[in-house]
């Protein structure tokens, strides 16, 4: 018999007068400030110069979010391009679906066009920003308990997931017949899987950048292996509709792909270029 689970809020979204305010969205932004405000005293900490972490978010950010949607849609495009789909849905962020390989992909893009703009190398500042990005997206995946999404398979452990039939336009749990919200069961919760192994991954990339003064894009390459070794079971947890390569889940092969990339060419910098490169920050006579 069940003991215990973890409860799933009953609505997403609320409304000030005509203005929706939605929980998703202030995940996502919270973890965008605790990621920006952990970079912008990391690399002040490596010799950067102060205020340029703002300056490059301006472009970061927004990539990134754009990369974000843009990959969901693209690997997830039946709801939208399929038979009986609706494209003009593929606008609507508010209503969940953010892929982080296009987060990264793009923001990785937008923040190399921030940091050509700004005259700063761009793996420092990544490495400083590494730790930030975990847990940006740990704190975002809170977002994904407030649309009751993002679970794996049933379950009765004692923190098993209880999960509401949704309503995404409506961003709330539909009722049943009495009026209370209808329960599909209990659930492994993968987001809080991905939220507590982000966090750790944070706090080893912090102990390893001191312990052995990561450099040269290293500390940003630890980051992307020690995310897509979490994403690999977690993924495998879901069953959430995916489309799937040979039996697995794409991200699963995205998660192998990518991890095993940044395992390579992390060891390649460290060959190449050992140790940390020091920053000056300029001269303000």
């Amino acid at each position: 018999m069940l003991l215990a689970a973890i409860p799933s809020p009953t609505q997403g979204v609320w409304h000030l007068g005509p203005v929706p305010i939605r929980a998703y969205a202030f995940c996502i932004i919270g973890g965008i400030l605790v990621a920006a405000w952990l970079t912008e005293r990391r690399y002040a900490h490596r010799g950067g110069q102060p205020g340029v972490v703002g300056r490059i978010a301006t472009w970061g950010v927004p990539f990134g979010i754009v990369g974000a949607r843009l990959y969901h849609v693209a690997t997830s495009w039946q709801p939208y391009f399929g038979p009986g789909g609706n494209p003009v849905k593929a606008l609507y962020i508010w209503e969940g679906g953010m892929g982080v390989w296009g987060a990264i992909a793009f923001g990785a893009l937008g923040a190399w066009i921030g940091a050509r703009r700004a005259g700063v190398a761009l793996p420092p500042l990544a490495d400083a920003a590494a730790p930030g990005i975990l847990l940006a997206q740990g704190i975002g995946r809170l977002g994904n308990w407030f649309n009751n999404e993002v679970y794996g398979r049933a379950t009765d452990l004692p923190w098993a997931l209880t999960i509401h039939r949704w309503d995404q336009s409506e961003g709330r749990a539909v009722l049943g017949p009495d009026g209370e919200p209808v329960v599909l069961g209990t659930f492994h919760p993968a987001f809080l899987y991905e939220l507590l192994w982000t966090f750790a991954a944070a706090a080893v990339l912090i102990w390893a950048d001191r312990r052995f003064r990561l450099g040269h894009g290293r500390a940003f390459g630890l980051y992307v292996v020690l995310y897509t070794l979490g994403r690999l079971w977690i993924e495998a947890l879901r069953i959430d509709d995916a489309n799937t390569i040979l039996g697995l889940r794409l991200n699963i092969w995205t998660s192998l792909l990518v991890g095993l990339t940044a395992a390579a060419l992390t060891v390649w910098s460290a060959r190449r270029h050992p140790g940390r490169e020091e920053l000056k920050t300029p001269s303000l006579a």
